[in-house]
């Protein structure tokens, strides 16, 4: 008699109650996931800060300043993985193993095509929009040269976050930091060699990006060779399946676009700080990395929720839907009021860690005083945000995020901050635009939640009752079909 063999890595059920303890321990790994990530862009600031030499100011803002620009040309792509995360998420919650072995191998294709398209045009337009954005002269050709180096990287960016995020649907979130963990190292170590050893400055710090997410990409290809479940990947079958791209299209598109936008009015935000000066471009860049680690805790959670709920909605478990939303959002809130005002408390020596001091420091902890004391607040409008895709509506959130925080921030600037020209006046812009669009999110939800649930519910109902009855051995394996999830049309 042959021998079973056990699934090696199985998905995690996160459909079954007590969930707050599943959901705790499927973000923890996410939170340090995301940490370390931003501890190695720490590190690249730190070690031009302390060992480019004479233009180490110039070079911390160089790299620092880059971000509103990165995420802006790279958000439709990672909006697009997003979508495979919910996607895949809902199909292991059905338990359609057809689909998440189409949903992966079609996610992964796009990965690679949209890393090589994001790479070059990145590569070829960063010089020109760093110029449209008033980049300090001093700062220009070092921030320039640091993205031609980044982007080259672009389709190891890619190829690592799709992948992660087939795993992160299927409740495995230790592999992705493992990986993490591992490129991380092989960045610090190239940062100190190119860096400190070679003087290589910010190229030497672009280099060291572009190494590790190679490594991070080879990482999570050989995770998922490894599975022995639907997830697993087998290269042969690697090709774009119609109907999932379709799927991830129709949650990721919006996620992209709405993240792509998001990133216009951080584009702007960056353009109205640069006026100020390279010292406050410095300082604001230090604050913002430093921001970012109360960010992804939170955004962790987010992802979490997102993730719970997809698996939810594609079980049709309507009530633990609302039972992950209301958990996540106290969790998001306590994490983002710790953090945010534990960093806002410890502002200077954060700050002089990064080897800032004067007038930078000064920018940067009035920076910190605005945004981290009110972080909480995109704490929660994340979660929202998150509950909202994992049932299937993207085209919502996305719209509301767009006038919400995008339309509020700019109006911001061209009126209140034009009659009063100071940056407490401007980072104001954070905190009023979180309160407006997390309020229009909560409304959002509880307005398609009545129709969605009672879907869900008629769905569960009709497969309780063809449980009772005979079946065929072929319906028993599917208790829910999942065309009738992804079939519909979104309203808004």
């Amino acid at each position: 008699m042959e021998k079973a063999v056990k699934p090696k890595k199985a998905p995690v059920d996160l459909c079954t109650r007590p969930l707050l303890k599943k959901t705790v321990l499927f973000a923890l790994p996410l939170v340090l996931t995301s940490v370390l990530q931003l501890l190695y862009n720490a590190a690249d600031i730190i070690v031009l800060g302390r060992w480019a030499g004479d233009e180490s100011e110039a070079a911390v803002g160089a790299v620092g300043s880059t971000g509103a620009l990165i995420n802006l040309i790279t958000n439709l792509f990672i909006g697009l993985s997003v979508g495979a995360l919910a996607i895949v998420a809902r199909y292991v919650g059905a338990r359609d193993n057809d689909k998440i072995q189409k949903s992966v191998h079609t996610s992964l294709i796009v990965s690679v095509i949209g890393g090589v398209a994001v790479g070059i045009l990145g590569f070829f337009l960063s010089g020109s929009m760093l110029k449209l954005m008033n980049t300090p002269e001093n700062v220009l050709p070092l921030s320039a040269l640091y993205l031609k180096i980044y982007f080259c990287g672009m389709p190891f960016n890619l190829l690592y976050n799709f992948g992660a995020n087939v795993l992160r649907a299927c409740g495995d979130t230790r592999r992705p930091l493992i990986i993490l963990a591992l490129s991380g190292i092989v960045n610090i170590a190239l940062n100190i060699l190119t860096v400190a050893c070679f003087k290589m400055s910010v190229a030497g710090v672009g280099v060291a990006t572009t190494a590790a997410q190679a490594v991070s990409a080879a990482g999570v290809i050989i995770a998922l060779l490894l599975r022995r479940d639907a997830a697993k990947l087998v290269f042969k079958k690697l090709r774009i399946h119609k109907a999932s791209l379709i799927d991830i299209i129709k949650i990721g598109l919006p996620a992209g676009i709405q993240g792509t936008v998001f990133s216009f009015s951080n584009v702007i935000i960056q353009s109205s700080i640069n006026g100020f000066g390279d010292v406050a471009v410095t300082g604001n860049a230090t604050a913002a990395n430093i921001e970012g680690f109360v960010y992804v805790a939170m955004n962790a959670v987010a992802q979490s929720c997102l993730t719970v709920a997809g698996q939810n909605y594609g079980a049709a478990k309507s009530e633990n839907i609302d039972l992950t939303l209301m958990q996540c959002l106290v969790l998001a809130s306590g994490v983002g009021l710790v953090l945010g005002v534990g960093a806002y408390l410890l502002a200077t020596p954060l700050l002089k860690l990064y080897g800032i001091g004067g007038d930078a420091l000064s920018y940067g902890a009035e920076r910190m005083s605005i945004v981290c004391t009110f972080y909480f607040m995109c704490g929660i409008m994340e979660v929202l945000v998150g509950v909202l895709r994992g049932i299937g509506r993207s085209v919502m959130p996305m719209i509301v995020s767009v006038l919400g925080v995008v339309g509020v921030r700019i109006l911001w600037i061209y009126t209140v901050f034009e009659v009063r020209h100071t940056l407490i006046m401007l980072y104001i812009s954070y905190p009023v635009s979180w309160l407006f669009t997390l309020a229009v999110h909560l409304i959002c939800y509880l307005a398609v939640r009545k129709k969605t649930f009672a879907r869900l519910n008629a769905m569960r109902e009709t497969a309780e009752k063809a449980d009772a009855e005979p079946k065929s051995e072929s319906i028993a394996e599917a208790p829910f079909n999942s065309e009738n999830l992804s079939g519909k049309g979104e309203k808004i």
